[in-house]
């Protein structure tokens, strides 16, 4: 059987904590069927990896360069990784 979900590690710089990123990521991921999770980092940027379908992906990408209003994204750095099975949500 051919697996059509794929997972990708995502890591943003810029204005994104304390700005409701994280909430924000969480919101579109779930909207578009994604599983994973976001988290903020000790070094102010916000991380974290997603897993769906090839275009509820690029979806997340376009959100993440876009950000929530008070946010300012200077930078998104996106990898592809190894599925994982028996994720169920995306948690921020």
């Amino acid at each position: 059987m051919l697996r059509m979900s794929k997972r990708i590690s995502f890591k943003v710089s810029g204005t994104v904590q304390g700005v409701g990123f994280r909430d924000f990521t969480q919101r579109k991921a779930t909207s578009y069927g994604l599983t994973g999770f976001v988290k903020n980092t000790s070094d102010g940027r916000v991380t974290g990896e997603a897993q769906g379908s090839e275009d509820a992906l690029k979806k997340l990408k376009a959100a993440l360069n876009d950000g929530p209003r008070s946010a300012h994204v200077v930078k998104v750095e996106v990898n592809e990784i190894e599925s994982k099975s028996g994720e169920k949500s995306f948690d921020a």
